[in-house]
Protein backbone atom coordinates (compact mmCIF):
# COMPACT_ATOMS: atom_id res chain seq x y z
CA UNK A 1 0.00 0.00 0.00
CA UNK A 2 1.43 3.45 -1.01
CA UNK A 3 1.68 5.94 1.73
CA UNK A 4 0.16 9.32 1.62
CA UNK A 5 3.12 12.03 0.14
CA UNK A 6 4.17 14.91 2.25
CA UNK A 7 2.04 17.13 -0.29
CA UNK A 8 -1.31 15.49 0.43
CA UNK A 9 -0.51 15.93 4.52
CA UNK A 10 0.06 19.79 4.34
CA UNK A 11 -2.72 20.03 1.85
CA UNK A 12 -5.06 18.20 4.54
CA UNK A 13 -3.90 20.62 6.91
CA UNK A 14 -6.52 23.64 7.33
CA UNK A 15 -8.52 21.75 4.95
CA UNK A 16 -11.60 23.74 4.85
CA UNK A 17 -10.81 25.56 8.05
CA UNK A 18 -12.32 29.25 7.51
CA UNK A 19 -9.90 30.53 10.05
CA UNK A 20 -6.78 30.34 7.41
CA UNK A 21 -9.15 33.47 5.91
CA UNK A 22 -7.26 36.60 4.72
CA UNK A 23 -8.21 39.89 3.92
CA UNK A 24 -7.12 39.95 0.47
CA UNK A 25 -10.13 37.34 -0.48
CA UNK A 26 -12.51 40.31 0.22
CA UNK A 27 -11.09 42.57 -2.68
CA UNK A 28 -11.00 39.61 -5.11
CA UNK A 29 -14.56 38.37 -4.44
CA UNK A 30 -15.44 42.29 -5.18
CA UNK A 31 -13.48 42.38 -8.28
CA UNK A 32 -15.28 38.99 -9.95
CA UNK A 33 -18.53 40.16 -8.40
CA UNK A 34 -17.22 43.74 -10.54
CA UNK A 35 -16.73 41.48 -13.95
CA UNK A 36 -20.18 39.70 -13.58
CA UNK A 37 -22.02 42.71 -13.06
CA UNK A 38 -20.30 44.39 -15.58
CA UNK A 39 -20.95 41.65 -17.85
CA UNK A 40 -24.40 41.28 -17.04
CA UNK A 41 -25.45 44.80 -17.26
CA UNK A 42 -24.09 44.96 -20.80
CA UNK A 43 -26.12 41.58 -21.64
CA UNK A 44 -29.34 43.17 -20.80
CA UNK A 45 -28.81 45.60 -23.60
CA UNK A 46 -26.91 43.42 -26.05
CA UNK A 47 -28.60 40.21 -25.52
CA UNK A 48 -25.59 38.66 -25.80
CA UNK A 49 -24.66 36.76 -22.40
CA UNK A 50 -21.90 34.53 -23.67
CA UNK A 51 -19.22 36.16 -21.82
CA UNK A 52 -21.30 34.87 -18.61
CA UNK A 53 -22.00 31.44 -19.84
CA UNK A 54 -17.99 30.95 -20.64
CA UNK A 55 -17.24 31.99 -17.42
CA UNK A 56 -19.69 30.02 -15.38
CA UNK A 57 -19.16 26.66 -18.21
CA UNK A 58 -14.93 27.26 -17.34
CA UNK A 59 -15.60 27.30 -13.62
CA UNK A 60 -18.50 24.45 -13.69
CA UNK A 61 -15.82 22.11 -15.72
CA UNK A 62 -12.86 22.45 -13.04
CA UNK A 63 -15.73 22.08 -10.05
CA UNK A 64 -16.10 18.64 -12.01
CA UNK A 65 -12.20 18.29 -12.11
CA UNK A 66 -11.56 18.79 -8.72
CA UNK A 67 -14.13 16.97 -7.44
CA UNK A 68 -13.34 13.87 -8.97
CA UNK A 69 -9.57 14.69 -8.39
CA UNK A 70 -10.26 15.13 -3.99
CA UNK A 71 -12.14 11.55 -4.68
CA UNK A 72 -8.84 9.87 -6.25
CA UNK A 73 -6.69 10.96 -3.00
CA UNK A 74 -9.82 9.74 -0.74
CA UNK A 75 -9.77 6.13 -3.22
CA UNK A 76 -5.91 5.91 -3.32
CA UNK A 77 -5.00 7.36 0.17
CA UNK A 78 -1.64 8.51 -1.43
CA UNK A 79 -2.16 11.33 -3.72
CA UNK A 80 -4.35 13.03 -5.42
CA UNK A 81 -3.60 13.71 -9.64
CA UNK A 82 -2.53 17.49 -8.22
CA UNK A 83 -2.24 19.28 -4.57
CA UNK A 84 -1.83 22.04 -3.54
CA UNK A 85 -0.24 21.80 -0.30
CA UNK A 86 1.16 26.24 0.02
CA UNK A 87 -0.11 28.67 2.07
CA UNK A 88 -3.96 29.55 0.82
CA UNK A 89 -6.79 31.98 1.96
CA UNK A 90 -9.03 28.76 2.12
CA UNK A 91 -8.42 25.61 1.21
CA UNK A 92 -11.25 23.98 -0.45
CA UNK A 93 -10.25 20.17 -1.45
CA UNK A 94 -6.06 19.23 -1.53
CA UNK A 95 -6.00 20.64 -4.95
CA UNK A 96 -8.31 23.09 -4.82
CA UNK A 97 -8.17 26.64 -3.04
CA UNK A 98 -9.77 30.34 -3.08
CA UNK A 99 -7.36 31.93 -5.14
CA UNK A 100 -7.47 29.10 -7.59
CA UNK A 101 -11.59 29.38 -7.55
CA UNK A 102 -11.01 33.03 -8.33
CA UNK A 103 -8.84 32.76 -11.36
CA UNK A 104 -11.65 30.21 -12.96
CA UNK A 105 -14.42 32.32 -11.83
CA UNK A 106 -13.08 34.77 -14.50
CA UNK A 107 -11.08 32.83 -16.69
CA UNK A 108 -13.94 31.58 -19.42
CA UNK A 109 -14.34 35.64 -19.38
CA UNK A 110 -11.21 35.86 -20.54
CA UNK A 111 -11.24 33.65 -23.17
CA UNK A 112 -14.57 34.90 -24.70
CA UNK A 113 -12.71 38.08 -25.14
CA UNK A 114 -9.83 36.32 -26.92
CA UNK A 115 -11.79 34.74 -29.34
CA UNK A 116 -12.10 37.01 -33.17
CA UNK A 117 -15.39 38.86 -33.62
CA UNK A 118 -15.75 36.88 -36.82
CA UNK A 119 -16.75 33.34 -35.99
CA UNK A 120 -16.23 32.35 -39.40
CA UNK A 121 -12.58 33.57 -39.67
CA UNK A 122 -10.04 30.44 -40.00
CA UNK A 123 -6.53 30.92 -38.00
CA UNK A 124 -3.92 28.68 -39.69
CA UNK A 125 -6.39 26.74 -41.33
CA UNK A 126 -8.30 25.86 -38.16
CA UNK A 127 -12.02 27.72 -37.16
CA UNK A 128 -10.99 30.77 -34.88
CA UNK A 129 -12.78 29.02 -31.98
CA UNK A 130 -10.96 26.04 -31.80
CA UNK A 131 -7.50 27.30 -32.43
CA UNK A 132 -7.99 29.59 -29.61
CA UNK A 133 -9.19 27.01 -27.60
CA UNK A 134 -6.32 25.15 -28.13
CA UNK A 135 -4.03 28.38 -27.46
CA UNK A 136 -5.49 29.23 -23.97
CA UNK A 137 -5.25 25.95 -23.22
CA UNK A 138 -1.88 26.13 -23.77
CA UNK A 139 -1.28 29.02 -22.10
CA UNK A 140 -2.81 27.72 -19.19
CA UNK A 141 -0.81 24.53 -18.97
CA UNK A 142 2.45 27.16 -19.37
CA UNK A 143 1.37 28.48 -16.26
CA UNK A 144 0.52 25.31 -14.35
CA UNK A 145 3.82 24.11 -15.37
CA UNK A 146 5.37 27.02 -14.16
CA UNK A 147 3.45 26.26 -10.61
CA UNK A 148 4.41 22.93 -10.39
CA UNK A 149 8.13 24.02 -10.84
CA UNK A 150 7.86 26.59 -8.36
CA UNK A 151 6.77 23.80 -6.00
CA UNK A 152 3.18 25.51 -5.14
CA UNK A 153 1.26 22.55 -7.52
CA UNK A 154 2.64 18.91 -6.94
CA UNK A 155 2.03 15.90 -9.56
CA UNK A 156 3.02 12.70 -8.08
CA UNK A 157 1.89 10.40 -10.56
CA UNK A 158 4.02 9.69 -13.53
CA UNK A 159 1.41 10.33 -16.27
CA UNK A 160 0.61 13.43 -14.85
CA UNK A 161 3.77 15.20 -14.82
CA UNK A 162 6.50 17.17 -16.86
CA UNK A 163 7.21 14.93 -19.66
CA UNK A 164 6.09 15.19 -22.86
CA UNK A 165 3.10 12.58 -22.42
CA UNK A 166 2.36 13.87 -19.25
CA UNK A 167 1.51 17.54 -20.07
CA UNK A 168 -0.33 16.26 -23.36
CA UNK A 169 -2.82 14.58 -21.00
CA UNK A 170 -2.77 17.72 -18.39
CA UNK A 171 -3.63 20.07 -21.96
CA UNK A 172 -6.15 17.30 -22.84
CA UNK A 173 -7.99 16.65 -19.36
CA UNK A 174 -7.10 19.64 -17.32
CA UNK A 175 -7.62 22.88 -20.12
CA UNK A 176 -8.52 21.82 -23.53
CA UNK A 177 -11.57 19.82 -22.45
CA UNK A 178 -12.86 23.51 -20.76
CA UNK A 179 -12.64 25.67 -23.47
CA UNK A 180 -13.87 22.99 -25.81
CA UNK A 181 -17.28 22.61 -23.65
CA UNK A 182 -17.38 26.43 -23.32
CA UNK A 183 -17.38 26.62 -27.02
CA UNK A 184 -20.22 24.62 -27.52
CA UNK A 185 -22.02 25.71 -25.02
CA UNK A 186 -21.54 29.33 -26.62
CA UNK A 187 -22.99 27.46 -29.95
CA UNK A 188 -25.91 26.62 -28.72
CA UNK A 189 -29.07 28.22 -30.33
CA UNK A 190 -31.26 29.63 -27.65
CA UNK A 191 -30.70 30.93 -24.03
CA UNK A 192 -32.37 27.70 -22.46
CA UNK A 193 -30.39 25.32 -23.98
CA UNK A 194 -27.25 27.34 -22.82
CA UNK A 195 -28.68 27.38 -19.48
CA UNK A 196 -29.75 23.86 -19.79
CA UNK A 197 -26.05 23.00 -20.35
CA UNK A 198 -24.80 24.76 -17.83
CA UNK A 199 -27.24 23.56 -15.65
CA UNK A 200 -26.14 19.88 -16.34
CA UNK A 201 -22.28 20.58 -15.63
CA UNK A 202 -23.03 21.89 -12.14
CA UNK A 203 -25.42 19.29 -11.54
CA UNK A 204 -22.88 16.86 -11.97
CA UNK A 205 -20.61 18.40 -9.97
CA UNK A 206 -22.96 18.48 -7.14
CA UNK A 207 -24.42 15.37 -7.25
CA UNK A 208 -20.05 13.83 -7.33
CA UNK A 209 -19.69 15.75 -4.43
CA UNK A 210 -23.24 14.38 -2.42
CA UNK A 211 -22.75 10.97 -3.56
CA UNK A 212 -18.45 10.90 -2.27
CA UNK A 213 -18.52 13.44 0.03
CA UNK A 214 -21.88 13.52 1.87
CA UNK A 215 -22.50 9.83 1.80
CA UNK A 216 -18.80 8.65 1.50
CA UNK A 217 -16.80 11.03 2.42
CA UNK A 218 -14.73 10.56 -0.46
CA UNK A 219 -13.89 14.43 -1.76
CA UNK A 220 -10.67 16.12 -0.04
Amino acid sequence: MLLITEASSQALQGLRDLSTLEWYVIPFLAIVLYIYNVEATKAKKSGNWDPIFAGLTIFGMDFINETWNGIVFAATQHSAFWTTPGPTAFRVMVGWNIEIIFWFLIAGIIYYYMLPINKDEKILGLPNRWFMAILFAALCVVVECILNIAGILVWEYPWWNLSISGVWLIFLIGYFIFTAVANIVMSLETIRKKLTAVGLIYSVAIILNIIFGGILGWVY
